[in-house]
């Protein structure tokens, strides 16, 4: 009888050890998403001159992604798309609300909702921007923690271009579906990063024992620009380099926090930009190499630095030329975490053997779609290789502006033309005659895009 009731003892241990482990081993979920970050913001992506250390780290302990895309270049249609996995055509969130906004609709889940389902804790410490009533607010779409702002920093009475406009609601500080403070003043601004930064990591360490889903939707470097009192003049290149210090001391603090709650090696960190920078705003705002910037279908605009780091799972110090697309981290993390997909339609795939570089791996996409407002301007095919616009008015800048006073753009137009993305990164060069086939192949598929999502705005 003692020996039954031993070896009982020893499987009811061994059991419970078992279950430990496997809760332990779930996997985590971090996302850090800029605001306006430009892609040559950060080595390993630019020739930089400002030294970010955490980012360095991050990306050596991870892998650069360098041709990772957003579907529009502007704030709520781009976070929506990472939240929800579908294409801003499906959820017909384009451009950025304002305050009192709808955003998203509530029939399409968001990540918080999908994994707080599975039985997450989720927090989004942050800029939401993808709705600003009671059914759309962060704490109402899964996020059991949350705290930020719910539009831009810029949608207040400060606003440089048009005050008396935006003065007209008080932009709030939020906290867990309460506001805390009514109307955000500059030394509040000035708080942001930091505040987002303390919850982040407190928040780690209060759930290192349960899997979690952790949405770190920065405002910066968002004009207008803030950091507190411990960055400012630090850089020695300006505001917006004390600003692009301030979040690489996020990065470190969120990372070094994994570590320290020892949940590092089952975390996947995603480190990217809604779009690229706004550029109209000179000294204040980022970089890009490539063509255009924030608010086009140009790759200036629709192209983010992207850095994921899982040990053990993606290869340290790496670096890829894959293409990717925003929309599908939600079922690639789903997938990787054993959550279920959400119930609606999703536009997204599971891309995990393009983001480990297995070798024989294949974009599921045949192209990703890029729009701006509500019209479709684009896409690139699946591979990364060649790029077609559709003819389109689009921004361009003449000239910049200065100590956080925006300069001017003008308006220019292009006609159908189809881009090596291999050869000229830059879309400099037209070579729709020269590749008629495949010019052919991409306008197709442009059309039945344009069909399925955008007929009904005829």
């Amino acid at each position: 009888m003692k020996t039954i009731f031993l070896f009982i003892s020893l499987l009811m241990i061994a059991l419970h050890g078992c279950n430990g482990d496997a809760k332990i081993q779930k996997t985590n979920v971090v996302i850090i998403f800029l605001d306006d970050s430009g892609w040559a913001d950060f080595e390993p992506f630019g020739e930089v001159s400002l030294e970010t250390p955490n980012v360095v780290q991050l990306a050596a302990e991870g892998c650069a992604f360098q041709n990772f895309y957003v579907p529009q270049a502007i704030c709520s249609a781009s976070r929506s798309a990472l939240m929800s996995g579908c294409y801003p055509g499906r959820t017909k969130v384009f451009g950025a609300h304002g305050p009192n906004g709808w955003g998203l609709d509530t029939t399409f889940s968001t990540m918080g909702e999908v994994f707080s389902k599975a039985g997450y804790a989720t927090a989004a410490f942050g800029k939401w921007h993808c709705g600003d009533q009671p059914e759309t607010r962060s704490h109402a779409r899964g996020f059991d923690e949350t705290c930020g702002l719910m539009y831009s920093n810029d949608m207040w009475k400060y606003h440089p271009g048009s005050p008396e406009y935006w003065g007209k609601w008080p932009l709030a500080y939020w906290e867990n579906g309460e506001v805390v403070i009514e109307e955000v003043e500059k030394a509040d601004q000035k708080n942001l990063t930091r505040w987002y930064t303390e919850h982040a990591v407190d928040f780690i360490s209060r759930h290192s024992q349960e899997p979690f889903l952790l949405y770190v939707p920065h405002s910066m470097p968002h004009v207008p620009l803030f950091c507190s009192d411990e960055f400012e003049g630090k850089s020695g290149k300006g505001l917006y380099g004390d600003v692009i210090l301030e979040i690489d001391w996020s990065v470190g603090q969120i990372n070094q926090a994994l570590k320290d709650a020892g949940v590092d090696q089952n975390t996947i960190v995603i480190m990217t930009s809604d779009n690229g920078p706004w550029v109209v705003y000179g000294d204040r705002a980022g970089s890009t190499p490539f063509r255009e910037a924030k608010g086009t279908s140009f790759d200036g605009g629709i192209r983010s630095a992207c850095i994921m780091k899982f040990p053990g799972k993606i290869e340290a110090g790496s670096i890829s030329t894959r293409t990717l697309g925003s929309v599908d981290l939600l079922p690639t993390l789903c997938s990787l975490a054993g959550v279920p997909l959400p119930d609606n339609t999703i536009d997204g795939e599971n891309v995990w053997e393009l983001i480990t570089g297995a070798e024989d791996a294949l974009n599921p996409h045949s192209y990703y779609a890029f729009s701006n407002n509500r019209n479709l301007e684009g896409i690139i095919s699946g591979d990364g290789r060649w790029k077609l616009h559709l003819p389109h008015p689009y921004r361009t800048l003449d000239p910049a502006g200065a100590d956080g006073f925006p300069g001017r753009y003008v308006q220019a137009e292009i006609d159908t033309a189809l881009f090596d993305m291999e050869a000229d990164p830059y879309e400099t060069t037209n070579v729709l005659t020269d590749f008629p086939e495949i010019a052919s192949e991409l306008i197709s598929m442009a059309e039945k895009h344009q069909e399925k999502f955008y007929s009904e705005m005829k």
